[in-house]
């Protein structure tokens, strides 16, 4: 029974109790894709006041959207609470309200308050918009009780590449189908009370894309979690196999008038740094720069960007790696002006083969950054079409020639998540310091073929061009399917990619293959079994065989999850590896792994205790043959929190080698604490060392936001190289950076 109340005037009124399917709001048609509907309506503009309590009589004319349904811990039943939801509009914003019923307020979790933070380990409300009704894309706008603002871009229902190892997927940046990076000017505000808790926010339509034309119909779901029952809940109902994300059974919200938009926005930045860098550095130089962006829509759903002198001194240094192997490692992109729209460029296998790779403009190999003096970019929809693009120029760097990097992207999107489109992208080198022939460019088209409503196949074919290189092995391609039903999950993929296929504003982690993979999931959810929530037994396979034969990797992955009603996690995993090696290389420095064929086998365990929990536990452990040796690999990350304004994570990854060739070891220690002041404030510490890159770093990060991610920020980062394993003068690399954007609407 779940006790059935208002919250009017901030005044708690008890109406009775009922099964969970809450108040009735006037019945509307069924929307096109057979899921539930929403009407929103129109108020005037200065009707609700966004402080987190629904008491405007603005919200009282909005019909309630409730109706809430399990997918986890019992899928299909009522959420064991009730939630309202009311939408409203005026001439330039959309407003949401929520109120999340609890009957115990006490037990409402709240795990941190700082902007984006994942929104799983805490109670809270996601919401996405499908603005353009084409079941592919979308923007996800989300809070918890603290008020945080959480958002992002949602592509291709969320559905990034495969065949790939977890530690190589890039499952939030620009390949991964939801770009939690993309950061719209929006509010919200949360409040506590004895009901539960509330949320108001007011999205300008500034902040959207959506059609031409006043009156529109959007796709729309809603998600609730709360955390202390594990329980997920969804508005359209969504299997176990799918998320929010799934935007093809996502209901409709109808009413929606937009206005005719005039946007045009402009974010300068005034930049001063303090660097000191060398062996023992004891003199800092003093720098300071300006620079900005601007914004303007075409049309509703299209948008130009421009940047002049661009500086991402705000942005969080890079996680460190251990790199164990020959291949390349994958570092994602974070910074700003390439990850709006980005999901628009991405054609590939993300983290494995990138056609399309931001991170190539800007920043070098050992990611300092390449002065970029202005860039340019178009992204949206164009009739039926998707279309980006972009044009960046960046300077001379030491010895190396300014660049001018540009990509045309355009695809179409057709019924039942199918699309078609084709990718060009050029890099020119410029100046005395270039050659005549400086040039690189990546031709490719794609597409993906639904079948029904569970199977998506999906290709890309792709060749390059490079002056001097045999064009007959620049090519690459890959065909998968993946299919997902409610017990299991089927997914088939092959893949090549030619010896001399290079992607020069790409990402590859090796080259000159062919790769088969595969991969099946099942779902079990036992009835009353030692407190088991789920089972979800799977195999997986990957292989990389050279053209002439040679077999230089093969990993099958054998595992069991098992996760628990009290949110714990148990994996108990095997791995069958094989790595064929053609040349020597070195592993560490004073160790070369030989030529050869190495078979291993490998056990795996995994740990996890309640992640919503003030500490919490994860705990990996591999263990086993490694290249005609053995290597351990212990990995606990410790999580800890003090209400919602302290988090903080000590991670650690430890490998003990034992080869043929030599013993090593190799640690890598991560601390990154966190406190927010307030949702729009913080502090942020990254420290980590790590003896295989033989370095410590620190960054500490002050921001202060405004609209959109800008604001102050107050950056301290000191790099310390500790050349132990090969001796030399130590270097530091210090600087102390004060950035200050703010964004203006122009036309407002």
């Amino acid at each position: 029974m779940v006790q059935l109340t208002r919250w009017i005037g901030g005044t708690v009124i008890v109406l009775g109790y009922g099964s969970g399917v809450g108040f009735a709001a006037t019945p509307a048609a069924e929307p096109p894709t057979g899921g539930p509907r929403a009407q929103a309506v129109r108020v005037e503009d200065d009707a609700i006041r966004v402080d987190g309590v629904l008491d405007e009589e603005a919200w009282q004319r909005a019909p309630v959207v409730s109706s809430f349904s399990q997918v986890q811990p019992d899928e299909g039943q009522s959420a064991s609470e009730h939630t309202e939801v009311r939408i409203a509009f005026t001439s330039s914003t959309l407003y949401v309200g929520v109120i999340c019923y609890d009957r115990d307020p006490a037990g409402i979790v709240v795990s941190d308050a700082r902007r984006d933070s994942p929104l799983t380990e805490t109670d809270s409300f996601t919401m996405i918009f499908d603005t353009y009704r084409d079941q592919q894309n979308g923007f996800v706008f989300g809070t918890n009780p603290a008020g945080i603002e959480y958002d992002g871009q949602v592509t291709n229902e969320g559905q990034g590449g495969g065949g790939l190892s977890g530690a190589q997927m890039q499952t939030s940046g620009s390949g991964g189908g939801f770009n939690v990076n993309w950061d719209g000017a929006w509010t919200v505000r949360a409040r506590i009370d004895g009901a539960g808790w509330a949320a108001e926010f007011a999205i300008p339509f500034k902040t959207l894309r959506f059609p031409a034309g006043t009156d529109q119909v959007w796709g729309v779901n809603f998600q609730r979690n709360i955390r202390r029952h594990n329980e997920r809940s969804f508005w359209a109902p969504i299997p176990r196999q799918y998320d929010l994300y799934r935007l093809s059974l996502a209901g409709a919200l109808a009413g929606i008038q937009v206005p005719s938009l005039r946007n045009l926005k402009a974010t300068p930045y005034v930049l001063g740094n303090a660097l000191a860098s060398g062996p023992d550095p004891t003199n800092a130089v003093l720098l300071g720069d300006v620079g900005g962006d601007v914004k303007y829509a075409v049309t509703p759903s299209l948008a130009i960007d421009g940047t002049v002198n661009t500086d991402f001194a705000q942005v969080e240094v890079d996680d460190q790696q251990v790199n164990l192997d020959r291949f390349n490692l994958f570092f994602p992109e974070k910074r700003p002006f390439f990850l709006e729209n980005a999901g628009f460029f991405s054609v590939g296998n993300p983290g494995e083969v990138e056609l399309f790779f931001s991170r190539r403009i800007g920043l070098a190999d050992d990611g300092e950054q390449i002065p970029i003096l202005w860039g340019g970019r178009m992204s949206g929809k164009a009739g039926r079409f998707n279309l980006g693009l972009l044009d960046m120029q960046t300077d001379d760097y030491h010895t190396a020639p300014s660049n001018n990097f540009a990509v045309i992207r355009v695809s179409r999107d057709l019924p039942n998540r199918s699309s078609v489109g084709g990718l060009f992208v050029n890099r020119q080198g410029f100046g005395d310091a270039a050659r005549d022939d400086d040039r690189n460019q990546t031709y490719a088209v794609d597409g993906k073929l639904g079948l029904g409503r569970n199977t998506v196949i999906s290709s890309y074919l792709a060749r390059t061009v490079t002056p001097g290189v045999d064009e007959g092995r620049q090519f690459s391609y890959n065909v998968r399917s993946r299919t997902n039903l409610p017990r299991i999950d089927v997914e088939l993929g092959y893949q090549e990619v030619g010896e001399a296929f290079n992607p020069e504003v790409g990402f590859l982690s090796r080259s000159g293959y062919r790769k088969p993979d595969a991969r099946v999931l099942t779902r079990f959810r036992p009835r009353d079994f030692l407190a088991l929530q789920e089972l979800r037994p799977h195999v997986s396979y990957r292989a990389f065989w050279g053209f002439d034969g040679f077999q230089e990797t093969g990993y099958t992955h054998i595992d069991n999850h098992w996760q628990f009603k009290n949110a714990y996690e148990v994996h108990t995993g095997m791995n069958l590896t094989l790595e064929g090696v053609r040349t020597p290389f070195e592993i560490y420095p004073g160790v070369r792994v030989s030529p050869g064929t190495y078979k291993n086998t490998e056990g795996q365990l995994v740990f996890m205790t309640n992640q919503g929990a003030p500490l919490s536990l994860d705990l990996e452990a591999n263990f086993g043959g490694f290249f005609g040796g053995d290597r351990v690999t212990l990995s606990p990350t410790v999580r800890g929190r003090v209400g919602d304004r302290l988090t903080s994570e000590l991670a650690y990854v430890r490998n003990d080698v034992r080869l043929p060739e030599g013993d090593f070891t190799t640690n890598l220690a991560r601390l990154r604490v966190s406190y927010a002041f307030t949702t729009r404030s913080f502090l942020q510490g990254l420290v980590q060392y790590n003896d295989r890159a033989d370095l410590w770093s620190m960054n500490l990060r002050f921001g202060w936001l405004q609209a959109a991610n800008t604001g102050l920020f107050v950056v301290y980062t000191d790099t310390r190289y500790l050349y132990d394993l090969i001796p030399q003068p130590q270097r530091t690399d210090r600087s102390l950076v004060v950035k200050f954007s703010r964004m203006f609407d122009v036309l407002r």
